[in-house]
């Protein structure tokens, strides 16, 4: 029993293609723009906040220094004098008044001489009873060294606002004989920093807003748009991000941080930037950037919003446009349909209008016109296919010979390198033609070690000089292997050239300088770069800074200034290697000169 045919109407399905042409591809298209563009945002964002959090931090470490030298350029006038009597001369009064009259944020300047009267110039409406007494007397007690002490920020009783201290011992013949203190208003810096108007903390929360502030090395707020939060010097360590900084503010200058913060009982996914302000060997602050990524990221909620209503909107508009246009379409085939069946009928005087069937001529002529057209384009297609194939063929048989019976050291090298070379080509403004060609060409490097012998390639040890004699001729071997294929003409440089060094002492023609093509001196490097930092049977893997210095090393001896310095960009733009590097300072024991010279064996 034959199955029952499926028929649809013509009108349904115009309507139908319009929709799936039009529509669907606008919804596509609408959600895929969105998306990238909340990755772009969020990249932006990132690098908004990184930027912001360190220009903070350096604004922070110019006002410590600032003041810092402040104190030391009176301690210092004092200890070229030679004499402590200059302490309390007139002319000191008066240079510590001129100090105190043309800077607003130097609220005291004290000096305490070990025997003889103190000085101090100070703000008398700065301080409640006895309180500059107090400050001054607790930060002499802490400083023990010569070197400048920079204090904690303390609170005024008189207006609130926050100071530090900043002290500095006075040395004249080896013998303390007294000691400079400051007092610094932080009110300037403190706006500069989370913004001149205090705002709750509730609010910066439920509207979404940056908040920025700064930590000391217990997690306390020193600075923050909600001054409650200073006053109660609650740690803030609730935040992953305060805790971040807080575990590796003394190895990493800066980072990022997505986290997750509940606040009152509410999630908020945050992104977040934190980086680290030096005060000195004595006080290191952080400072932090954070901001819901909903509201961040607000605008592309709106965008896939107006994509769906703009998707609706044309819907109706394909919906109508459909129907107008499939009753245009079948009028004129209904009747060609009814004179076919006329004329299957027997009746072989029906004819159509002449403009019906000069039209339904027209399309069968466009239509073998068409086909013809297409039948020689196909053939030559094919034909283009069939030499792509050629090459594709003897390549991959090239690299299954290179490959086969080989070692996964050998292959995953190999496509180590291509990577690192690729990134190294980027770096240096290549074209994607020339990229194309120099992976291919590092993909293909070492291929000559397929007519090495097992036993040297293998080896777990050192090679001998008779062995390392043996192994300098395998870009020979392969240079002889891939010049058999004329398509392989462009790789030949980097697979026969990658030993070659600028000074002349590399190997197989002892080329040097503009004589060794860029493709060679850019797989030279990464060939190099890959086999330092891995893990060998006799040496293990140098750290990422350890390698790029040792290349660095052999600029101008060895390797290309200028593609040395492109590996590094790329290193540091995570181009090479995986996430952001992170200097971590481990204990790690690597014979650096051994290994980048079993490196150069080897690779």
């Amino acid at each position: 029993m034959p199955l029952p045919t499926f028929k649809i109407k013509l009108l349904y399905l115009v309507i139908l293609t319009l929709l799936l042409v039009g529509l669907v591809p606008l919804l596509l298209t609408g959600w895929l723009l969105s998306g990238r563009s909340a990755r772009e945002l969020r990249s932006v964002e990132n690098r908004y906040q990184i930027q912001l959090v360190q220009e903070k931090a350096r604004q922070i470490e110019m006002f410590a220094q600032r003041y810092g030298d402040l104190v030391l350029s009176v301690a210092n006038s004092i200890q070229l004098a030679n004499d402590p009597q200059i302490i309390n001369s007139p002319a000191t009064e008066k240079r510590l008044g001129q100090i105190l009259q043309s800077d607003p944020n130097v609220l005291a300047l004290y000096i305490k001489p070990v025997n003889g009267e103190s000085l101090s110039i100070f703000r008398r409406e700065a301080f409640g009873t006895g309180e500059l007494e107090t400050i001054i007397s607790d930060t002499g007690a802490k400083l023990t060294t010569q070197e400048l002490l920079i204090g904690q920020p303390v609170k005024l009783s008189v207006n609130g606002d926050y100071a530090m201290t900043m002290a500095s011992q006075v040395t004249i013949a080896d013998r303390t004989v007294a000691t400079v203190i400051s007092v610094v208003s932080l009110k300037d810096i403190s706006r500069n920093i989370v913004g001149v108007n205090p705002t709750a903390e509730d609010q910066l929360w439920q509207a979404g807003l940056p908040i920025i502030f700064v930590v000391d090395q217990n997690g306390t707020a020193i600075f923050h748009p909600d001054p409650s939060l200073v006053d109660a010097k609650r740690p803030l360590t609730s935040l992953k991000i305060v805790n971040e900084w807080l575990e590796s503010n003394s190895q990493i200058q800066s980072g990022l941080v997505p986290f997750t913060a509940n606040y009152k009982g509410t999630e908020h996914q945050m992104i977040g930037a934190y980086s680290t302000a030096m005060l000195g060997k004595n006080m290191n602050l952080g400072v932090i950037a954070m901001q819901d990524e909903a509201k961040a990221l607000a605008s592309v909620s709106e965008m896939r919003w107006q994509t769906w209503m703009i998707s609706l909107a044309f819907a109706m508009l394909a919906l109508i446009v459909g129907v107008i246009s499939a009753r245009l379409l079948t009028n004129p085939i209904y009747s060609l349909s009814e004179a076919a069946k006329k004329i299957a009928g027997g009746d072989l005087t029906t004819r159509v209008a002449t403009s019906s069937i000069a039209e339904i001529g027209t399309l069968g002529s466009s239509f073998n016109s068409m086909t013809d057209e297409l039948q020689g384009y196909i053939a030559k297609l094919a034909n283009a296919a069939r030499e792509n194939r050629e090459l594709f063929v003897g390549t991959v048989k090239a690299l299954a010979a290179a490959i086969d019976g080989k070692d996964k050291y050998t292959r995953g090298h190999s496509e180590r390198v291509a990577r690192i070379s690729v990134a190294i080509g980027r770096q240096l403004g290549l074209s994607e033609d020339e990229i194309e060609k120099l992976r291919i060409s590092a993909l293909l490097h070492d291929i000559g070690k397929i007519a090495i012998d097992d036993s040297i390639l293998k080896k777990p040890a050192a090679l001998t000089d008779e062995e390392y004699e043996i192994m300098k001729t395998h870009p020979q071997k392969g240079y002889k292997i891939m010049s058999q294929i004329p398509a392989m003409k462009d790789f030949l440089p980097g697979m026969y050239m990658h030993h070659e060094m600028v000074n002349g002492q590399g190997y197989p023609q002892g080329l040097k300088g503009d004589e060794i093509p860029l493709q060679a001196k850019i797989v030279s490097v990464a060939d190099t770069f890959d086999a330092m930092t891995i893990d060998r049977p006799y040496s293990k893997g140098m750290l990422l800074d350890e390698a790029l210095e040792r290349i660095r090393s052999f600029v101008g001896t060895r390797y290309d200034a200028e593609v040395v310095e492109a590996l590094v960009r790329g290193c540091m733009a995570g181009e090479i290697g995986q996430g952001v590097v992170r200097y971590i300072a481990n204990t790690h024991e690597a014979a650096t000169k051994d290994s980048a010279a079993n490196a150069q064996k080897v690779a």
